[in-house]
C-alpha cells in the first residue's frame, strides 16, 4: 500500500502571507527630459500591521504582502504550480546615493549634468515603489517528501525552482512629470525554494518557506507617458508562512485481500 500523504493527482492550493528582503539596485530612468542612473538604491518592503480585517477579510486579502498557490501532483514527490507572490517594494526616501546622467528643460532644481555625484533621493524629486504590489507571476516545479509521521501528523521537507514574469504595480512620482500606477508587464524572475510542511488528517497544511531569486525589470513604467521608463534587477529573499488543502482526487480504492 502507498503510504505517501501526496499522490499522483492530488491537487492543492494554498494562501498565506511574507516578508520579503532586498538587495540593492542601480534604477536607470529614461525619458524625453531625463537620463540617468542612481547607483545602489536601498529599498525594503512594506509590512501591513496585523489586524483582522486585511488579513483574514476575502476582499482585503492583497492589502498584506500575500502568496497564493495552486498544483498537481504528477506522481507521488513531484508537482507543478502556478503562483501568485504578492510582494511589496518601497525606495526609501531621503537616502543619498550617486547619480550618473542628465536631467534637462523641468524647471525645477535638478536640471544638470551629473558624474557620479551625491544626490538626495527626497519627496519632490523621486518617489518609487511597487506597493500594489511587486507581483511575481510564476510556474514552479517542486519536490515533496515525507520525514515522519505520528497518527495524523505528518512532517515533510519541499523544494524545487521557480521561473515567472514581473507584473508590478508602479507607484512612482518623478521630478514634475506625474505619477503613474498602472499594472504593467516589467520583466522576469526566477528563485530556488525550500519548507518544511505539516499536514494533518491527510488533508490540512501550514507550510513555512524560505525563497530566496532574481529579478529583472528593463521595463517599468514611471508616468503616463510610454517614453517614460525605468529599469533594475536585484536579488530578493522571502519568507512565508500559507495555510493550504490538498484534495485527493484520483487515488484507487484499496481491493480486499481475499485469504485462502
Amino acid at each position: 500500500m502507498n503510504t505517501n500523504t501526496y499522490q499522483k493527482g492530488d491537487i492543492y492550493f494554498y494562501w498565506g502571507w511574507n516578508r520579503g528582503f532586498y538587495t540593492n539596485s542601480d534604477i536607470h530612468f529614461k525619458g524625453e527630459h531625463y537620463d540617468f542612473q542612481l547607483d545602489n538604491v536601498v529599498a525594503k518592503d512594506r509590512q501591513t500591521p496585523f489586524e483582522v480585517n486585511p488579513y483574514l477579510n476575502p476582499r482585503n486579502l492583497t492589502i498584506p504582502q500575500t502568496n497564493f498557490r495552486i498544483g498537481y501532483f504528477i506522481n507521488d514527490h513531484y508537482n507543478v504550480s502556478f503562483g501568485f507572490d504578492h510582494m511589496k517594494y518601497v525606495v526609501q526616501t531621503n537616502q543619498t546615493v550617486k547619480i550618473t546622467g542628465e536631467i534637462d528643460d523641468t524647471g525645477m532644481i535638478y536640471d544638470g549634468r551629473y558624474e557620479n555625484d551625491d544626490i538626495v533621493i527626497s519627496p519632490d524629486f523621486l518617489q518609487f515603489e511597487h506597493t500594489d504590489g511587486l507581483n511575481y507571476i510564476n510556474l514552479s516545479f517542486r519536490r515533496v517528501d515525507k520525514i515522519l509521521a505520528f497518527n495524523k501528523v505528518k512532517l515533510h521537507v519541499t523544494g524545487g525552482v521557480d521561473v515567472g514574469v514581473l507584473v508590478p504595480r508602479t507607484d512612482a512620482e518623478l521630478l514634475n512629470f506625474g505619477e503613474n500606477d498602472k499594472y504593467h508587464l516589467s520583466g522576469f524572475g526566477g528563485s530556488l525554494v525550500a519548507g518544511l510542511n505539516l499536514t494533518f488528517f491527510d488533508h490540512f497544511f501550514v507550510q513555512s518557506e524560505l525563497k530566496g531569486g532574481y529579478i529583472n525589470m528593463p521595463d517599468m513604467r514611471t508616468t503616463s507617458s510610454k517614453m517614460d521608463k525605468a529599469s533594475q534587477s536585484f536579488f530578493f529573499d522571502q519568507y512565508n508562512i500559507v495555510f493550504g488543502w490538498v484534495f485527493h482526487i484520483e487515488r484507487p480504492t484499496p481491493v480486499p485481500v481475499m485469504s485462502n
